[in-house]
């Protein structure tokens, strides 16, 4: 396989194309084939069912349900159809590589001539956000008709479509092997948190406590007597100054981020320090997770954060430690359900936090089990940088395949004989 660059253009409907490409309205070159709803679906499937292809599991692989395989009343899907979400906030997406049931908020695409369906989904991924933007309806928004079936195509001949999909797909199987090994890492940092914060490292002796059974030599305190939540004060000695809003507190990572503002773009904050853990504590940002360290080498040592988060001082206990009792699902979700407020705004109350019991081992054994979770969380990092790498690859990649600024030399013999 051969990459150049192409040199000669044509202006059409669908952009810049180079001359020896075609367009196509997408009307014209496939239909769209609306899904049904089974007569009868079900919690849990058997070897008589498929999957019932919702928009909800298509994107999170959550909501399952099932329907029988000899139900009439549904439009069957299979592994090399191309469907698109069709219904609801996130029409206008597209999938390839499923099968089972398609639900009526789904389309199937249909070719109605000689094409590539691999090389259709890319091209339409890219029209994701166009097809949402362009909805219709005043209740629950679908993808306009008109727009779809209008929609220009740039046609490059099928040999060649063949090709690009396939550079396209190499990429996507990596990243979905990347995708294997966070799915992997994340299943052992689940297993080791479980273990580590109530096990501990190499004990056989163990009590039963308030919060459960824990090592003998581990003591049961509260936030408050390791740790406080430090009150805010004004900083004055600094023109510009760290802030750390919301958006760059991570989910799934140890260390928060932040940006430089002047003194006057802040008009409300929490003050914290490096070092500081900063927990969120308003809706959803608690349930999801949000946490973070502040940096240590935040400049002048302080920053200013977002208001919903509650800044906490490690006193007697590892800092690290503590960062991953308070991730552990045990812990967190006893703070998370004392919050208060109205539906949407609810917060945890700092109450919550400070008298929060939780298990203290010696020193020592906090710092070791810090230390192999952080080196988890390293791995992970490592690796969803390395995705986030191979996206950008793809995008890239994808912008010039599918534009024909640069062109696969097909050997026409070599694609027929394969």
């Amino acid at each position: 396989m051969t990459f150049y660059k192409e040199i000669n253009f044509q202006e059409s409907p669908a952009g810049k194309i180079p001359k020896d490409w075609n367009f196509q309205r997408l009307g014209n070159i496939c239909e769209a084939v609306k899904g049904k709803k089974p007569s009868k679906l079900f919690d849990e499937g058997d070897e008589n069912c498929l999957p019932y292809l919702t928009a909800e599991y298509m994107r999170t692989n959550s909501d399952m349900k099932w329907c029988k395989k000899d139900d009439p009343n549904i439009v069957w899907v299979s592994r090399n159809d191309l469907i698109m979400i069709w219904d609801g906030s996130y029409s206008g997406d597209v999938f390839i590589g499923f099968e089972g049931a398609l639900a009526s908020t789904m389309i199937k695409i249909e070719p109605k001539e000689k094409l590539d369906i691999n090389f259709l989904y890319y091209f339409l991924s890219t029209k994701s956000d166009f097809l949402r933007e362009t909805t219709s309806g005043t209740g629950v928004p679908h993808v306009s008709k008109s727009v779809f079936e209008n929609l220009p195509v740039p046609f490059p001949p099928v040999e060649e479509q063949r090709a690009i999909a396939g550079v396209l797909g190499v990429v996507d199987s990596v990243i979905a092997k990347t995708d294997e090994v966070i799915a992997k890492t994340e299943r052992l940092k689940r297993g080791l948190m479980q273990t580590l914060l109530t096990r501990g490292i190499g004990h056989r002796e163990f009590k039963e406590t308030e919060i459960g059974k824990i090592p003998k030599t581990w003591q049961v305190v509260r936030i408050k007597d390791v740790a406080e939540i430090r009150g805010n004060k004004r900083i004055n000695d600094f023109e510009k100054i760290a802030f750390i809003p919301m958006e760059l507190i991570p989910d799934s990572q140890i260390f928060a981020k932040y940006e430089i503002r002047t003194k006057e773009d802040v008009k409300s904050f929490t003050y914290c320090e490096a070092g500081d853990i900063l927990l969120a504590k308003i809706t959803p940002s608690l349930e999801n997770g949000k946490q973070g360290i502040v940096p240590l080498d935040v400049p002048n040592g302080v920053a200013l954060a977002t208001t919903e988060v509650f800044p906490i001082r490690c006193k007697n206990i590892d800092r690290f430690f503590l960062f991953y009792v308070l991730k552990f699902s045990k812990f967190r979700d006893k703070i998370i359900s004392s919050m208060i407020g109205t539906t949407g705004r609810q917060r945890a109350t700092r109450d919550s936090v400070e008298k929060l019991e939780i298990p203290l081992p010696p020193l020592e054994e906090q710092q070791k089990i810090g230390e192999i979770l952080s080196e988890v969380d390293k791995k992970l990092e490592l690796e969803k940088n390395e995705k986030a790498r191979l996206e950008r690859i793809k995008r890239g990649l994808m912008d010039l395949l599918l534009t024909g600024k640069v062109r696969i030399k097909v050997d026409c013999d070599a694609v027929y004989s394969g």
